[in-house]
Formats: structure tokens, C-alpha cells, sequence
């Protein structure tokens, strides 16, 4: 079986559809239920629903072949695997904000609000800036309006949040969409089987 880790949710529900297009079917995911585990005995298909940030977890120690995660997940945990392909499916953009008519206070600490803390260090690292890193798992945009923080590391999609919470961009980190991983063990002992579904996906993503 080749093993295929999908994100749950409405991205998993869209790359199945993909695979489904591009030869790689599971009646038995679309019969629905609660069940995680779906296959296609004919076809020597395995799926698995995971938690999207569980995805690289299940490819990087082998559980599963391949799987579709979003490129903020890969940046933030950095898993040793092989990033295949860009599925142009979910794009974002991970940015920084802040109030609008904010000054950057120098000679001081920068108090840095964000759900992905690695992200946010190797940012300003990069900048040499003295941060402090505020791992918040909820509203972010709230941190600034409140004074917790200076500034937000943050997905942002339409922007329209920021903007209805006086936030605004004030610079892009990176682009932010759904990609193709392979375990790298997978990718030496199952590298035909792979690359036929990489093909297929391409032909679909190139056909949008």
C-alpha cells in the first residue's frame, strides 16, 4: 500500500479531489463516516485522515509515504522530508502587521505576538533585531490592540481582519500554500509509484 496522509478539513476534502482526477481514487473515503482510514485494495492505495499539523510528522517518520501540508507547517517544523510539488491550493501569505502608523521602537526589545514562533525567530534573526516571542494559539490581532505585543507574525489571507482591527501589513515573510512531501526513505523504495502520482498532480495543478 502506498500510505497518503491527507489534512483534515475543507484542503484535504480538495486535494482528494485532485488525486481522484488525476487516477487515484478511494471509493471508499468519498462513502464518508468517522473512520480515518480508507483504502483501495485494487489500486494498492492507503489514505488517512491527520490534523494538518500532523501531516509532516506521519511523512518525516515513515507512516506515511506522501502526504499535503501547507507550507507554513513546513517552515515552522522543518521535518526532514522531500517538498515535491506546490498545489497552489490555499494561498496565504505569512506577514507581519501591526498598528497602523506604527514606528518600529528602537533601542528596545521587540515584543513579537505570533502562532509560529520559529517563523517569527528566523525572521528577525535575519535582521539582527532583539525579540521577544509571545506564543499566543488564539486572536493574534488582539496582542497589539491590547499592548501585549508591538507587532504580529501571522497568516493573513484577504487581509480583511487586519484591517476591520486598525492592523495593516508591514512586510510579507512568505508565500503560504499547500504542498506535496514524500518520506525520503519512500521516496528510494517506492520512487515509481511516487513519481506517477507527482505526475498526475502536476497535470492537475497545470490544468486549473
Amino acid at each position: 500500500m502506498l500510505n497518503i496522509a491527507l489534512p483534515k478539513g475543507r484542503l484535504g476534502e480538495r486535494v482528494y479531489g485532485l488525486l481522484k482526477n488525476a487516477g487515484f481514487p478511494c471509493p471508499d473515503l468519498e462513502a464518508g463516516g468517522r473512520r480515518l482510514i480508507f483504502e483501495n485494495p485494487a489500486l494498492g492505495l492507503r489514505y488517512f485522515w491527520v490534523k494538518p499539523m500532523d501531516v509532516g510528522v506521519y511523512v518525516e517518520r515513515g507512516a506515511a509515504d506522501v502526504g499535503i501540508v501547507g507550507k507554513d507547517i513546513l517552515l515552522e517544523s522543518t521535518p526532514q522530508v522531500y517538498e515535491l510539488l506546490d498545489l497552489g491550493l490555499g494561498k496565504c501569505t505569512m506577514a507581519v502587521a501591526a498598528p497602523r502608523g506604527f514606528r518600529n521602537p528602537t533601542g528596545t526589545t521587540l515584543r513579537v505576538a505570533t502562532k509560529f514562533p520559529e517563523i517569527a525567530a528566523r525572521y528577525y534573526a535575519g535582521q539582527s533585531r532583539d525579540i521577544d516571542i509571545i506564543h499566543l494559539n488564539g486572536a493574534i490581532e488582539l496582542a497589539p490592540l491590547m499592548g501585549l505585543s508591538h507587532v504580529i507574525v501571522d497568516i493573513v489571507e484577504t487581509g480583511e481582519t487586519l484591517r476591520e482591527n486598525g492592523l495593516e501589513v508591514l512586510d510579507r515573510v512568505a508565500p503560504i500554500s499547500a504542498r506535496l512531501i514524500a518520506n525520503t526513505a519512500s521516496m528510494k523504495f517506492e520512487t515509481t509509484r511516487i513519481q506517477e502520482l507527482l505526475q498526475g498532480l502536476e497535470k492537475q495543478v497545470n490544468a486549473r
